[in-house]
């Protein structure tokens, strides 16, 4: 029984290879370069880099295509899955629940006492910048002026 599947196997790959031989001589004429002038040699160049545009644009469509198909197939399948199986994923939604009700369902019986998180947060003073009084600003420009001005800013960043 081995021997004759093993034979049948042999007799289709000769017949696959037959077949590709036969299409690609019907589909791809024998190529003659011999006695081509110039000219004639580009012209073929170009007729041949066009089939391969059209073939290259055929085989990205048939590509996508199959892409497209192999996605739905999957989908169907999860689709069937779904529907053979007893449980079903339900939907999930946001829903709002406090710390304390977090921890009840998650401790159980366990949770006793209501924690306040704020509780233990270290609380921190927040420093008044100290503004400066607004002066009028002519005052100061006399004030600076001349030497003892200067002797005054000198001071003042020393300090």
């Amino acid at each position: 029984m081995l021997a004759v599947a093993a034979q049948m196997l042999e007799e289709e790959s000769e017949q696959k290879i037959k077949d590709r031989e036969v299409s690609l001589s019907e589909r791809v004429p024998p190529l003659t370069m011999s006695g081509l002038s110039l000219q004639e040699l580009q012209d073929l160049c170009k007729e041949l880099h066009r089939k391969i545009d059209v073939v290259d644009e055929e085989r990205y469509d048939i590509g996508l295509k199959v892409s497209k198909n192999d996605k739905e197939i999957e989908n169907m399948n999860l689709k069937i899955i779904e529907l053979q199986s007893k449980f079903k994923k339900p939907t999930l939604r946001r829903v709002k629940i406090s710390a304390e009700a977090m921890l009840s369902v998650l401790l159980g019986s366990k949770h006793k006492e209501s924690i306040d998180f704020k509780a233990n947060l270290k609380t921190v003073k927040k420093e008044e910048e100290k503004k400066e009084e607004v002066t009028d600003w002519r005052k100061n420009v006399e004030a600076m002026s001349g030497m003892e001005g200067r002797k005054k800013l000198f001071d003042a960043s020393g300090n």
